[in-house]
Protein backbone atom coordinates (compact mmCIF):
# COMPACT_ATOMS: atom_id res chain seq x y z
CA UNK A 1 0.00 0.00 0.00
CA UNK A 2 1.48 3.40 -0.93
CA UNK A 3 2.03 5.82 2.23
CA UNK A 4 0.23 8.46 3.02
CA UNK A 5 1.44 11.88 2.02
CA UNK A 6 2.95 13.65 4.64
CA UNK A 7 0.47 16.95 6.17
CA UNK A 8 2.08 19.92 5.48
CA UNK A 9 0.80 23.25 6.85
CA UNK A 10 2.41 26.35 5.60
CA UNK A 11 1.76 29.89 7.81
CA UNK A 12 2.24 32.29 5.51
CA UNK A 13 2.11 33.33 1.74
CA UNK A 14 5.10 31.87 -0.29
CA UNK A 15 6.42 32.02 -3.47
CA UNK A 16 3.93 30.14 -6.33
CA UNK A 17 6.63 27.91 -7.53
CA UNK A 18 7.00 26.62 -4.11
CA UNK A 19 3.40 26.23 -3.10
CA UNK A 20 3.19 24.56 -6.29
CA UNK A 21 5.59 21.80 -5.79
CA UNK A 22 4.70 21.66 -1.85
CA UNK A 23 1.21 20.64 -3.42
CA UNK A 24 2.80 17.80 -5.99
CA UNK A 25 4.82 16.49 -3.16
CA UNK A 26 2.86 16.77 0.15
CA UNK A 27 -0.74 16.77 1.35
CA UNK A 28 -0.34 20.97 1.71
CA UNK A 29 -2.08 23.62 3.38
CA UNK A 30 -1.39 26.89 1.92
CA UNK A 31 -2.26 29.94 3.34
CA UNK A 32 -4.83 32.14 1.23
CA UNK A 33 -3.98 35.59 2.72
CA UNK A 34 -0.65 37.08 3.38
CA UNK A 35 -1.25 37.64 6.96
CA UNK A 36 0.35 35.74 10.07
CA UNK A 37 -1.80 33.17 11.14
CA UNK A 38 -3.23 33.84 15.16
CA UNK A 39 -2.47 31.92 18.01
CA UNK A 40 -5.15 29.94 17.48
CA UNK A 41 -4.53 29.00 13.84
CA UNK A 42 -1.57 28.33 15.27
CA UNK A 43 -2.15 25.85 17.71
CA UNK A 44 -4.72 24.02 15.13
CA UNK A 45 -2.25 23.91 13.11
CA UNK A 46 0.65 22.11 15.02
CA UNK A 47 -2.17 20.00 16.44
CA UNK A 48 -3.18 18.42 13.14
CA UNK A 49 0.08 18.24 10.89
CA UNK A 50 2.77 16.20 10.44
CA UNK A 51 4.77 19.01 9.38
CA UNK A 52 4.80 23.07 10.20
CA UNK A 53 6.39 25.42 8.02
CA UNK A 54 6.51 28.75 9.72
CA UNK A 55 8.01 31.77 9.24
CA UNK A 56 9.87 34.42 11.89
CA UNK A 57 6.11 35.92 12.48
CA UNK A 58 5.55 33.12 13.92
CA UNK A 59 5.78 32.29 17.62
CA UNK A 60 6.75 28.79 18.37
CA UNK A 61 7.34 29.15 21.86
CA UNK A 62 7.42 26.26 24.65
CA UNK A 63 3.69 26.63 25.31
CA UNK A 64 2.99 26.26 21.90
CA UNK A 65 4.70 23.13 21.01
CA UNK A 66 3.83 21.93 24.36
CA UNK A 67 0.48 21.50 22.80
CA UNK A 68 1.58 19.98 19.39
CA UNK A 69 -0.33 16.47 18.20
CA UNK A 70 1.71 13.11 18.41
CA UNK A 71 1.61 13.93 14.59
CA UNK A 72 3.65 16.98 14.65
CA UNK A 73 7.64 15.61 13.72
CA UNK A 74 8.75 18.00 12.05
CA UNK A 75 8.97 22.29 12.29
CA UNK A 76 10.63 23.01 8.67
CA UNK A 77 11.38 26.92 9.38
CA UNK A 78 11.00 29.31 6.11
CA UNK A 79 14.13 30.97 6.98
CA UNK A 80 17.90 30.95 8.59
CA UNK A 81 17.04 32.36 12.01
CA UNK A 82 15.43 30.43 14.64
CA UNK A 83 15.13 32.48 17.59
CA UNK A 84 11.68 32.42 17.33
CA UNK A 85 11.44 28.84 17.58
CA UNK A 86 11.97 27.22 21.16
CA UNK A 87 14.27 24.35 19.57
CA UNK A 88 15.36 23.26 22.74
CA UNK A 89 11.28 22.80 24.01
CA UNK A 90 11.02 20.90 19.86
CA UNK A 91 13.90 18.50 20.84
CA UNK A 92 12.62 17.46 24.37
CA UNK A 93 9.18 16.53 22.61
CA UNK A 94 10.60 14.59 19.66
CA UNK A 95 10.31 17.03 17.27
CA UNK A 96 12.84 18.23 14.50
CA UNK A 97 13.81 21.62 13.22
CA UNK A 98 15.21 22.72 10.48
CA UNK A 99 16.29 26.10 8.79
CA UNK A 100 17.42 27.56 5.27
CA UNK A 101 20.75 28.83 6.29
CA UNK A 102 23.29 29.93 3.04
CA UNK A 103 20.55 31.15 1.03
CA UNK A 104 19.92 35.02 1.65
CA UNK A 105 24.15 35.37 2.49
CA UNK A 106 24.30 37.55 -0.84
CA UNK A 107 20.82 39.57 -1.06
CA UNK A 108 21.35 40.50 2.80
CA UNK A 109 25.22 41.69 2.10
CA UNK A 110 23.71 43.52 -1.18
CA UNK A 111 21.70 45.64 1.22
CA UNK A 112 23.93 46.36 3.93
CA UNK A 113 26.14 48.26 1.56
CA UNK A 114 22.88 49.56 -0.06
CA UNK A 115 22.39 51.23 3.78
CA UNK A 116 25.82 52.19 3.92
CA UNK A 117 25.63 54.31 0.90
CA UNK A 118 22.15 55.41 1.63
CA UNK A 119 23.23 56.78 5.18
CA UNK A 120 26.87 58.05 4.08
CA UNK A 121 25.58 59.62 0.99
CA UNK A 122 22.19 61.00 2.19
CA UNK A 123 19.68 59.40 -0.20
CA UNK A 124 16.83 59.71 1.43
CA UNK A 125 16.99 63.60 1.81
CA UNK A 126 18.30 63.75 -1.68
CA UNK A 127 14.84 61.76 -2.89
CA UNK A 128 12.88 63.54 -0.80
CA UNK A 129 13.95 66.57 -1.87
CA UNK A 130 12.83 65.54 -5.63
CA UNK A 131 9.50 64.18 -4.63
CA UNK A 132 8.71 67.66 -3.27
CA UNK A 133 9.21 69.07 -5.94
CA UNK A 134 11.89 71.61 -3.97
CA UNK A 135 15.09 71.27 -5.76
CA UNK A 136 16.05 74.16 -7.38
CA UNK A 137 19.51 72.60 -9.03
CA UNK A 138 23.02 72.01 -8.39
CA UNK A 139 24.64 73.31 -5.58
CA UNK A 140 28.24 73.33 -4.28
CA UNK A 141 27.78 72.66 -0.62
CA UNK A 142 24.34 70.94 -1.03
CA UNK A 143 23.33 67.70 0.45
CA UNK A 144 26.97 66.79 0.66
CA UNK A 145 27.71 62.94 2.08
CA UNK A 146 30.70 61.52 3.00
CA UNK A 147 32.83 58.92 0.53
CA UNK A 148 33.21 55.53 2.02
CA UNK A 149 36.46 54.47 0.52
CA UNK A 150 39.01 54.59 3.05
CA UNK A 151 36.46 54.51 6.21
CA UNK A 152 36.72 51.78 8.76
CA UNK A 153 34.07 49.13 8.86
CA UNK A 154 33.48 47.21 11.94
CA UNK A 155 31.42 44.13 11.26
CA UNK A 156 29.62 42.60 14.60
CA UNK A 157 29.54 39.26 13.30
CA UNK A 158 31.59 37.68 11.03
CA UNK A 159 29.85 34.53 9.73
CA UNK A 160 28.53 33.51 6.09
CA UNK A 161 26.95 37.40 5.95
CA UNK A 162 29.68 39.48 7.60
CA UNK A 163 31.92 37.94 4.96
CA UNK A 164 30.23 38.55 2.30
CA UNK A 165 29.80 42.28 3.62
CA UNK A 166 33.46 42.35 4.08
CA UNK A 167 34.48 41.32 0.59
CA UNK A 168 31.84 43.88 -0.88
CA UNK A 169 33.38 46.53 1.53
CA UNK A 170 37.13 46.05 0.02
CA UNK A 171 35.50 46.70 -3.24
CA UNK A 172 35.02 49.84 -2.41
CA UNK A 173 37.92 50.56 -0.41
CA UNK A 174 36.93 50.64 3.13
CA UNK A 175 39.18 48.94 5.39
CA UNK A 176 37.64 45.90 6.90
CA UNK A 177 37.34 45.51 10.82
CA UNK A 178 35.86 42.75 13.02
CA UNK A 179 34.69 41.08 16.11
CA UNK A 180 33.00 38.01 16.46
CA UNK A 181 32.78 35.09 19.19
CA UNK A 182 35.47 32.87 17.36
CA UNK A 183 38.14 34.40 15.57
CA UNK A 184 38.49 33.81 11.87
CA UNK A 185 41.83 31.38 10.50
CA UNK A 186 44.25 33.51 9.85
CA UNK A 187 44.05 32.86 6.02
CA UNK A 188 40.80 33.62 5.83
CA UNK A 189 41.36 37.57 7.15
CA UNK A 190 43.97 37.62 4.46
CA UNK A 191 41.41 36.75 2.76
CA UNK A 192 38.75 39.31 3.19
CA UNK A 193 41.66 41.94 4.32
CA UNK A 194 39.75 42.12 7.53
CA UNK A 195 41.79 42.96 11.29
CA UNK A 196 40.27 40.90 14.12
CA UNK A 197 38.98 43.08 17.34
CA UNK A 198 39.34 40.75 20.68
CA UNK A 199 37.82 43.97 22.66
CA UNK A 200 34.48 45.26 21.22
CA UNK A 201 34.55 47.85 22.77
CA UNK A 202 38.09 49.32 21.09
CA UNK A 203 36.88 48.64 17.87
CA UNK A 204 33.61 50.35 17.90
CA UNK A 205 35.39 53.66 19.28
CA UNK A 206 37.48 54.10 16.56
CA UNK A 207 35.21 52.77 13.62
CA UNK A 208 33.20 55.07 10.76
CA UNK A 209 30.84 52.26 10.18
CA UNK A 210 29.33 49.83 12.12
CA UNK A 211 27.58 46.61 10.53
CA UNK A 212 25.60 44.41 13.24
CA UNK A 213 25.63 41.02 10.74
CA UNK A 214 25.45 38.87 14.19
CA UNK A 215 21.85 36.49 15.33
CA UNK A 216 19.64 37.24 18.27
CA UNK A 217 20.58 35.21 20.94
CA UNK A 218 20.82 35.99 24.62
CA UNK A 219 23.83 36.84 24.59
CA UNK A 220 23.66 39.15 21.76
CA UNK A 221 20.62 40.92 23.16
CA UNK A 222 21.29 44.68 23.19
CA UNK A 223 24.80 44.20 22.76
CA UNK A 224 24.48 47.19 21.35
CA UNK A 225 23.54 49.08 24.01
CA UNK A 226 23.63 52.90 25.38
CA UNK A 227 26.50 52.47 26.81
CA UNK A 228 28.64 50.84 23.90
CA UNK A 229 26.67 53.10 21.64
CA UNK A 230 27.94 56.23 23.33
CA UNK A 231 31.50 54.62 22.30
CA UNK A 232 31.21 55.35 18.51
CA UNK A 233 32.68 58.26 16.97
CA UNK A 234 29.90 61.27 16.52
CA UNK A 235 30.71 61.37 12.67
CA UNK A 236 30.15 57.50 12.89
CA UNK A 237 27.17 55.73 11.22
CA UNK A 238 25.10 52.26 11.95
CA UNK A 239 23.66 49.44 9.90
CA UNK A 240 21.79 46.85 10.88
CA UNK A 241 20.35 44.07 8.58
CA UNK A 242 20.69 41.43 11.61
CA UNK A 243 18.06 41.18 14.28
CA UNK A 244 16.47 44.52 15.90
CA UNK A 245 17.39 43.27 19.11
CA UNK A 246 21.16 43.44 19.45
CA UNK A 247 20.46 47.19 19.40
CA UNK A 248 18.86 49.35 22.03
CA UNK A 249 16.10 51.05 19.96
CA UNK A 250 15.28 53.44 22.58
CA UNK A 251 19.16 54.26 23.12
CA UNK A 252 20.22 54.58 19.80
CA UNK A 253 17.17 56.96 19.18
CA UNK A 254 18.09 59.52 21.47
CA UNK A 255 21.87 59.49 20.46
CA UNK A 256 20.67 60.29 16.70
CA UNK A 257 18.57 63.03 17.84
CA UNK A 258 21.17 64.21 19.83
CA UNK A 259 24.17 64.26 16.69
CA UNK A 260 25.83 62.01 19.17
CA UNK A 261 25.69 59.37 16.45
CA UNK A 262 25.75 60.86 12.62
CA UNK A 263 23.12 58.06 11.11
CA UNK A 264 21.80 54.81 10.87
CA UNK A 265 20.57 52.74 8.47
CA UNK A 266 17.74 50.04 9.77
CA UNK A 267 16.31 46.46 7.92
CA UNK A 268 15.14 45.82 11.31
CA UNK A 269 13.38 46.94 14.57
CA UNK A 270 13.86 45.61 18.15
CA UNK A 271 10.09 45.36 18.53
CA UNK A 272 9.22 44.08 15.29
CA UNK A 273 6.51 46.54 13.37
CA UNK A 274 6.53 48.93 16.08
CA UNK A 275 8.98 51.13 15.28
CA UNK A 276 10.39 53.88 17.42
CA UNK A 277 9.07 56.95 16.80
CA UNK A 278 11.74 59.35 16.91
CA UNK A 279 13.25 57.47 14.38
CA UNK A 280 10.22 57.92 11.88
CA UNK A 281 11.16 61.69 12.69
CA UNK A 282 14.82 61.72 11.94
CA UNK A 283 16.64 62.85 8.43
CA UNK A 284 19.56 61.39 9.25
CA UNK A 285 17.83 57.84 9.66
CA UNK A 286 17.21 55.58 6.39
CA UNK A 287 14.16 52.45 7.36
CA UNK A 288 13.51 49.72 5.44
CA UNK A 289 10.83 46.85 5.90
CA UNK A 290 12.88 44.05 6.32
CA UNK A 291 13.70 44.04 2.95
CA UNK A 292 17.02 41.91 3.22
CA UNK A 293 16.05 38.69 1.97
CA UNK A 294 13.56 40.21 -0.55
CA UNK A 295 14.66 39.24 -3.83
CA UNK A 296 12.73 36.76 -5.79
CA UNK A 297 15.73 34.58 -6.33
CA UNK A 298 16.45 34.17 -2.36
CA UNK A 299 12.86 33.76 -1.43
CA UNK A 300 12.55 30.44 -4.06
CA UNK A 301 16.16 28.89 -2.84
CA UNK A 302 14.39 29.08 0.65
CA UNK A 303 11.91 27.21 -0.50
CA UNK A 304 14.15 24.81 -2.19
CA UNK A 305 15.53 24.08 0.70
CA UNK A 306 12.21 24.00 2.94
CA UNK A 307 11.15 21.43 0.01
CA UNK A 308 14.89 19.18 0.60
CA UNK A 309 14.43 19.45 4.24
CA UNK A 310 10.57 17.51 4.39
CA UNK A 311 11.65 15.18 1.48
CA UNK A 312 14.88 14.81 3.18
CA UNK A 313 12.87 13.81 6.48
CA UNK A 314 10.00 12.17 4.66
CA UNK A 315 12.74 9.15 3.28
CA UNK A 316 13.36 8.65 6.69
CA UNK A 317 16.57 10.40 6.76
CA UNK A 318 18.23 13.60 9.15
CA UNK A 319 17.00 16.98 7.61
CA UNK A 320 20.29 18.23 5.96
CA UNK A 321 19.78 21.90 7.84
CA UNK A 322 18.63 20.26 11.12
CA UNK A 323 18.94 23.05 14.22
CA UNK A 324 19.90 21.81 17.32
CA UNK A 325 20.41 23.64 20.82
CA UNK A 326 23.49 23.30 20.87
CA UNK A 327 24.08 25.25 17.37
CA UNK A 328 21.85 28.49 18.68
Amino acid sequence: MPKQPLSVVVTRRLPDVVEARLAELFDVTLRDTDAPMSRAELQDAVQSCDVLVPTITDDIDNALIARAGERLKLIANYGAGVDHIDVATARQKGILVSNTPGVLTDDTADMTMALILAVTRRMPEGMATMQKGTWEGWAPTSLLGGRISGRRLGILGMGRIGQAVARRAAAFGMQVHYHNRRRLHVETEKTLGATYWESLDQMVARMDVMSINCPHTPSTFHLMNARRLKLMKPEAVIVNTSRGEVIDENALARMLQAGEIKGAGLDVYEHGTNVNPQLRDLDNVVLLPHMGSATIEGRVEMGEKVLINIKTFDDGHRPPDQVVPAML
